[in-house]
């Protein structure tokens, strides 16, 4: 018998994981929130609750030279790194190629997946699902995928911050955040210095009447491209270098690290340099 298997999510991961059962001969059904493919990929001029959220103008960090999946290669008209809508396309295109869409169910979430009471015999689940009419459904499978994405939930922890309750202007996470025009003419700072502060405080800036970027900690700021214009992950990530970082002491490899980032700005001088090497 043909085992079934709950895909849970249509973003990238879970579109992935339709193919990758069909190949196996397995039997994909795959539920998704919403009505469309994409997942964080899909930009929504209003964040959603309980959904991943970008903002306009977000472009990916993983050239598509290492992002696209091995069986299918993305258009060679496509920049080094894509803007989001372009992702989207392509995640249309694959699923498209794959007639992977005739397998998932649009507004359809799952409400729970337990482990039925003879698991330790048949390895079965039971899944709970609420369709777009608020139908509940139950179902069986054999195996679960859960490929619901890790953005959903923003955290914004206020009570770290003494004397937010007086500040008489807006405070936001950045999974609200679309674009800098709400910041225009105004004094902002941009708390953490990941991707999306990195992304957000330099689009800001170019509007508003003074920008700051706080860091705790600092970080070893890295641009997307490498020497000759080439895609940083796609020369840095490579068995020759791997095999590099296991001869070589750590301590060498993180000086010649750092050399080459210093030599673009001076962390120190900056007020960026991290204690961690």
């Amino acid at each position: 018998m043909v085992q079934r298997v709950a895909v849970v999510g249509a973003g990238s991961s879970g579109l992935v994981c339709i193919k990758i059962c069909v190949d196996e001969g397995l039997d994909p059904v795959c539920f998704e929130s919403s009505d469309d493919i994409g997942g964080l990929w899909r930009f929504k001029e209003s964040p959603e609750p309980e959904r991943s959220s970008i903002y306009r103008s977000l472009v990916v960090n993983t050239s598509k030279e290492m992002m696209c999946f091995s069986d299918f290669p993305m258009p060679a008209n496509y920049p080094n790194y894509m803007h989001n809508s372009q992702l989207l396309q392509y995640l249309r295109l694959y699923a498209n190629h794959f007639d992977l869409l005739r397998f998932i169910n649009f507004q359809t979430t799952v409400r729970s997946v337990v482990q039925r009471p003879d698991f330790s015999l048949s390895g079965q689940w039971d899944l709970v699902t609420v369709n777009r009419d608020g139908e509940e459904e139950r179902h069986v499978f054999d195996a679960v995928l859960v490929c619901s994405g890790q953005y959903n939930h923003p955290v914004l922890p206020l009570s770290d911050f003494p004397g937010y309750e007086t500040f008489s202007g807006k405070f936001y996470h950045s999974w609200e955040y679309k674009d800098g025009d709400a910041c225009r003419g105004k004094r902002v700072v941009v708390v953490g210095i990941g991707n999306s502060a990195g992304d957000i405080a330099v689009e800001i800036s170019r509007s508003a009447e003074k920008t700051f970027l706080s860091t705790r900690d600092g970080a070893w700021v890295m641009g997307r491209m490498s020497s000759n214009g080439l895609p940083l992950d796609m020369l840095g990530m490579t068995r020759f270098n791997e095999l590099l970082m296991q001869l070589y002491p750590k301590t060498l490899i993180n000086w010649a690290g750092e050399t080459a980032l210093n030599q673009k700005y001076d962390h120190r001088l900056y007020g960026l340099k991290p204690r961690y090497r």
